[in-house]
């Protein structure tokens, strides 16, 4: 399940008034977007109840550390039931097996203590989590920054927030660096970019090729919302490898929460399978980090500004928990497909000045696929026009803020 700080925050506390020990709460999520505030938060609300532990830092190498800690919680779960927070789980060795070991302890002696865990890498809080931990745990994800998020947390203007996630995206570390290129391109590289590929996922996961994941992600962050076959991708790249590798390492991207490679959709599930992916980095960041070209002008360079637009709406449906497509059968396209928790959309998003043509692959899916509403995301300048097609039309601004509207 994936949420916003808030909505993890909330979600959090409502499960912890729950009758301990209950399920232990495992939290996932992208590096730099606020899992350790939420744990110390947690533990400023929760006062002497809560127990905080860092298992990446330097006290956590100290011999008896683990056991020291379950012993505390013991002492301290009597009456009222106490919280252990545990920031960054994964660095613990042999992690998952020693946290089931003490929590059916803990359940067999009916002591009242809950778990709360964190880890950047949702792959290996996954492997860990599915091998070991098997009917003893809830899993959250805590995921990349939205528009309103960003407006109520740092209380600027909507209309800034919503341009700073598609010029320079949502970390709240780097919303400060914002007009300076040159130490946000830093902090970026250094701080989420760096660490995720080269020690998450090389550390976590079976990568023969660590040069060919980074040349794989920079093609992502090079082809915002893009449609690119496996092949042409492999053509790119320096270090040329298998089909199945460069597909393996876009699931690995994904799953770092990196980037989407978003499916094709279509009636039947093995076509779609088949069809190349539409490249979608989850935070414009990303791409602020990465191209070469640096980030567009509205005016100057309309079609890579329409490129970083689209994949922010796109990127902010599927970090807001909907499961995104693309839809194209020749001649005709439509830039997302979503369902989930905002219900069936078939949605176009349009920056240029040509929206009658932009609107005939929308035209064309909703006559074969009627369950879905068709919506139109254009330029707020331009939304009479955009109306007048027939479509539901809403401001690309508004949808980074709220999402599509119910009716």
């Amino acid at each position: 399940m994936r949420l916003d700080y808030r909505g993890c925050l909330e979600r959090l506390e409502n499960r912890l008034r729950e009758k301990a020990p209950a399920r232990i709460q495992l939290l996932a999520g992208p590096r730099q977007v606020g899992k350790t505030t939420l744990l110390l938060e947690l533990r400023q609300r929760l006062g002497g109840r809560a127990i905080y532990a860092a298992t990446d830092g330097p006290e956590a190498a100290v011999p008896g550390f683990w056991e020291r800690l379950w012993a505390e919680a013991e002492r301290k779960g009597g009456a009222d039931p106490v919280v252990l927070l545990l920031d960054e789980i994964q660095h613990l060795p042999d992690w998952a097996s020693r946290l089931k070991g003490e929590w059916d302890r803990l359940r067999r002696r009916r002591i009242q203590v809950h778990v709360v865990a964190t880890g950047s890498s949702a792959l290996h809080l996954g492997r860990g989590s599915r091998e070991t931990l098997a009917g003893r745990f809830e899993r959250l994800v805590l995921t990349h920054w939205s528009s309103r998020a960003l407006a109520e947390t740092f209380r600027v203007p909507l209309e800034e927030a919503v341009r700073t996630v598609v010029r320079t995206g949502s970390y709240p570390g780097a919303f400060g660096l914002r007009n300076d290129p040159e130490r946000l391109t830093a902090y970026l590289r250094d701080a989420i970019v760096e660490p995720a590929i080269g020690r998450d996922i090389l550390a976590l996961a079976p990568v023969r090729k660590p040069a060919l994941l980074r040349q794989v992600f920079a093609v992502c962050a090079t082809s915002p919302a893009q449609i690119v076959s496996l092949q042409k991708i492999r053509g790119q790249l320096q270090d040329a490898g298998a089909l199945e590798t460069v597909a393996h390492y876009l699931r690995l991207l994904e799953e770092a929460f990196l980037v989407a490679p978003l499916e094709k959709h279509a009636a039947r599930p093995g076509r779609q399978r088949a069809a190349p992916p539409k490249l979608v980095p989850l935070n414009n960041a990303l791409l602020a980090s990465v191209d070469p070209a640096g980030i567009p002008d509205a005016a100057s360079d309309p079609w890579r500004w329409g490129a970083w637009v689209e994949n922010a709406c796109l990127a902010f449906a599927w970090n807001s928990g909907q499961n995104v497509r693309y839809w194209r059968e020749e001649p005709y396209e439509v830039d997302a497909i979503m369902d989930g928790s905002w219900g069936r959309w078939a949605v176009e998003i349009t920056t240029g000045t040509t929206i009658s043509r932009d609107v005939r692959g929308l035209a064309e899916f909703t006559r074969r696929y009627p369950s879905y509403r068709p919506l139109l995301l254009t330029e707020p300048s331009r939304l009479e026009e955009a109306r007048r097609t027939g479509f539901e039309a809403m401001p690309w601004s508004q949808f980074l803020l709220d999402g599509p509207s119910p009716r």
